[in-house]
């Protein structure tokens, strides 16, 4: 406890040392302060130090500034060791600061400060004025003059006065700051014998008006009078009665006036009615007459006093419409025709829009349609209709149609248009139209070839407008051009304008034109479609951007394209090509295409699209294909020349060589045959020799031949009677003739039974093998059975003929030069026990002995000639 008390104790001597110290350091004063002098005049200000500042300071340490700027030291006055004064003439600032500093030891200290304003005194009040509200409010106000920028008080008294002198000084004040003072009730008795004064003060001076006479009944206000009714009277045209009440708090006894104000809402002007009324009316009334029909007026009602100057203000207004009439105007009547349906019947929209009629008739409650076909009166229909619009659904003839608005009044005058037939063709009579924009408007003009068509319908809508009732219109007489405020168009949207003439109730055929009342560049660019680029050159195709992002007519498109790594170049083409060709490309090169579609007001381009030209074209690959195939061809009609005629090819080149093991001409024993053929697939290629020297040389061959030939002749000569059938082995004991004729290199002949046929091919194939020994009997044996069977069949071979017409081969003096011989299959059995790898030279002729030379009579060509 002893503890927290002594922190209490120290905390106030450390508040009342800080409090101290504070003194200590603005322990200084200025004066007289804050000051209020008038403007232009002289002030003069004292600054005094305390004893904080004595004795290392004095009064010649004290420097001056006003605001910011040094007063020069020539105005300083030091009127002793503590105090320093300062004095500045012609002050004209309305407001200032002038500040007190020490400079000592080159610093300055600020002391102390003062704010000082400068002003005028007042002038006299003047222009007194007041408004009395009885038994409420009088307030007054009056003009202070010129602006003292100076704090300044105002002071109203209210005096009375009796023959124009004040009889009762100060009977009642009204104190304020501004320029207008009231009294309120109940300070506020009524009397005519009141003058008011007003009297304004402020440090500088005072001033006082005269004291103004006002009677109270001359300056009376009092509250707006209430409508009570505004009506019109059933039967009575152009008329409406007006009735209101008057306020209560009035001066008794004063006679009143009270003015009607009534406007209709289509004009911005009013007219005025004034009603006297009597001090005992506390209401009022008055007719307001020669009004328009069917017409809606506002109106309003304020009223003074007689002897006052003060209107009250307007009542609050109250609306009315007059008598209604029939409507005086048809309507605006248009129909929008579309194409027959499958079942004959077509659409008719029709619209219609009522005609600014000044005055109006009245509200249209409603319309009635009346259509017929035009050639039969009796059928008509009539629909009604509380919209501007309606859908009437007709056949293919022509209709007549009406239209007439009616409220409660009765019907307008009817509207009447012609629906032609739906194969009706109408004359062009407007031969051109042209449209063109201004600041302001849009204006169309025409060029009509029937000058006596002096009436013309201006239809207008949105090109991408599907809605038929979507559409505009208006009628134009007697001139060949249309102007309208551009606010009635879109910008950046395509127009459709049609003009149509029209004569009577029938309407021609129209001429139509496109337009932009403004325009900007499209929404979005083409797409560049490049398809399959050639070698160099591609076809870049594009579609047309979508009516909507056109914003504007194309004018032309623009084809951007750029190798990779090269200079970009472009293409420009109208506006209704949707294609181009671009040439001279570089072959197996990439390129970038874009396309850019502009208009009047500029270009948009679309997405690049990249394409890569082909490294050959269609030409290149004809010139190397075309050597390619006509080389494929040649080869291809050799090798079907050399499968079609491969026999003669092979018989020219690689002959058949009979097999003598195949041979039927001679039976070999077939163990002899097996075995050879045993041994034969045992022998190696390396002991197998061609016995060349066997064979004769070559003259000794022709003449071998030859005796051969000869001996042959006369063999067919013999009447042998002893031949056998062809499965049959013959021996014969001619041995030795045989081998006349034959070089002892030859081993065996061909012969046959059916040698006639074979002579005829001259050919004899080989049938059987006849062993050497009986050969020649054999032969001639042959002859002789073929010459009988030949009989048998009437066809008989002259041997004689046969003889001469026996050609030599000359391929046997090729081949039995080369020949060796072949192991047969089907040699004997017992000549299986031959040496196996044994090839010796034969004597000339042995019998059944392996390794033979040989020669075949299929080497003989024969004619026989029959």
């Amino acid at each position: 406890m002893e503890m927290f008390f002594s922190c209490l104790i120290w905390m106030f001597v450390l508040l009342c040392s800080s409090i101290a110290d504070e003194k200590s350091i603005r322990d200084a004063d200025i004066f007289p302060s804050s000051p209020e002098i008038e403007r232009g005049s002289t002030l003069k200000l004292f600054c005094v130090l305390g004893k904080h500042y004595t004795p290392h300071r004095n009064a010649s340490h004290i420097i001056w500034k006003l605001n910011h700027e040094l007063i020069a030291q020539e105005n300083y006055n030091i009127v002793n060791e503590t105090v320093s004064s300062v004095t500045i003439h012609n002050f004209t600032y309305s407001k200032a600061h002038v500040k007190c500093f020490t400079k000592y030891l080159g610093k300055k200290q600020l002391l102390v400060h003062t704010e000082v304003k400068s002003g005028f005194p007042p002038d006299t009040p003047g222009n007194i004025s007041c408004i009395y509200y009885f038994d409420t409010e009088l307030t007054c106000t009056w003009t202070s003059g010129r602006e003292t920028n100076l704090m300044t008080k105002y002071t109203l008294y209210r005096k009375m006065m009796r023959e124009g002198r004040v009889i009762l000084q100060n009977t009642a004040a009204c104190r304020s700051k501004t320029e207008s003072c009231s009294f309120y009730y109940p300070d506020t008795p009524y009397s005519s014998s009141f003058c008011f004064q007003v009297k304004a003060e402020n440090v500088l001076g005072e001033a006082s008006s005269d004291c103004v006479p006002i009677p109270l009944e001359r300056i009376e206000k009092f509250e707006p009078p209430e409508i009570l009714s505004v009506k019109k009277i059933a039967g009575i045209k152009q008329l409406l009665t007006v009735t209101w009440k008057m306020p209560e708090k009035i001066i008794p006894s004063q006679d009143l006036i009270c003015q009607v104000q009534y406007r209709n809402l289509y004009s911005n002007s009013s007219e005025f009615v004034t009603v006297p009324l009597s001090s005992g009316d506390r209401t009022g009334s008055c007719n307001l007459t020669s009004l328009w029909d069917s017409t809606e007026y506002s109106v309003a009602v304020r009223c003074i006093s007689v002897v006052s100057v003060f209107w009250s203000e307007w009542s609050r207004g109250k609306t009315a419409s007059t008598e209604e009439k029939a409507p005086s105007e048809k309507v605006d009547l248009w129909r929008v025709i579309e194409s027959s349906h499958s079942a004959g019947s077509r659409s008719v929209h029709l619209m219609w829009k009522p005609l600014n009629s000044f005055p109006p008739s009245g509200r249209i409650l409603g319309y009635k349609i009346q259509y017929f076909p035009e050639n039969n009166a009796a059928l008509k229909m009539t629909n009604i209709s509380t919209d501007k619009k309606i859908t009437l659904l007709l056949n293919e003839e022509a209709y007549l149609v009406s239209v007439t608005a009616y409220n409660s009044a009765g019907d307008s005058p009817e509207a009447i248009l012609r629906i032609p037939p739906a194969d009706e063709k109408t004359s062009q009579i407007i031969e051109t139209v042209r449209t063109f924009t201004t600041n302001e408007e849009v204006v169309v003009e025409w060029i009509a070839s029937e000058p006596e068509v002096t009436k013309y319908v201006v239809e207008w809508y949105e090109e991408l407008e599907t809605d038929p009732f979507g559409r505009s219109w208006q009628y134009v007489s007697d001139s060949t051009n249309w102007k309208t405020n551009k606010k009635n168009f879109k910008p950046f949207i395509c127009y459709n304008i049609l003009v149509y003439p029209s004569y009577g109730d029938k309407v021609a055929a129209p001429c139509s034109i496109q337009t932009y009342v403004q325009e900007k560049k499209p929404s979005e660019g083409p797409v560049a479609d490049t398809g399959i680029p050639g070698k160099n050159e591609v076809t870049v195709k594009w579609k047309e951007i979508s009516k909507d992002k056109r914003n504007g007519f194309i004018s032309n498109y623009t084809i951007f394209y750029k190798p990779e790594g090269g200079k970009e170049l472009n293409e420009t083409v109208n506006a209704d090509v949707l294609q181009y060709r671009l040439k001279s490309l570089q072959a197996n090169t990439q390129y970038t295409v874009y396309i850019m579609a502009s208009n009047n007001a500029g270009g948009t381009t679309g997405e690049p699209k990249t394409f890569k030209t082909l490294k050959f074209d269609k030409e290149d690959i004809i010139f190397i294909a075309l050597p390619v195939g006509l080389s494929m061809l040649f080869l291809l009609g050799l090798w079907i020349t050399c499968v079609l005629k491969k026999h003669a090819f092979k018989k020219v080149c690689w002959p058949d060589v009979p097999n003598p093991a195949e041979s039927i001409a001679v039976e070999w024993p077939l163990n002899a045959s097996m075995a050879v053929t045993s041994e034969a697939k045992t022998v190696d290629f390396e002991d197998v020799s061609v016995l060349e020297h066997c064979f004769p040389e070559e003259s000794q061959e022709e003449s071998l031949l030859m005796n051969c030939e000869n001996h042959v002749s006369a063999c067919t000569d013999i009447n042998t009677k002893g031949m056998i059938n062809r499965d049959n082995k013959i021996m014969y004991s001619e041995e030795n003739e045989v081998a006349k004729c034959f070089s002892p290199s030859m081993s065996y002949i061909i012969t046959d039974q059916d040698i006639r046929s074979q002579m005829r091919s001259a050919l004899i194939p080989a049938k059987e093998l006849l062993p050497i020994e009986t050969l020649e009997d054999d032969l001639c044996e042959s002859q002789q059975s073929s010459i009988k069977n030949e009989e048998n069949v009437n066809e008989v071979l002259k041997l004689e003929d046969f003889g001469e017409k026996v050609l030599f081969n000359p391929y046997l003096k090729n081949s039995v030069k080369t020949r060796e011989f072949i192991i047969s299959e089907s040699l004997p059995e017992h000549s299986k026990n031959e040496p196996q790898s044994q090839s010796t030279v034969l004597p000339p002729f042995q019998q059944n002995v392996t390794g033979q030379p040989y020669i075949t009579l299929d080497m003989f060509g024969l004619a026989v000639a029959h």
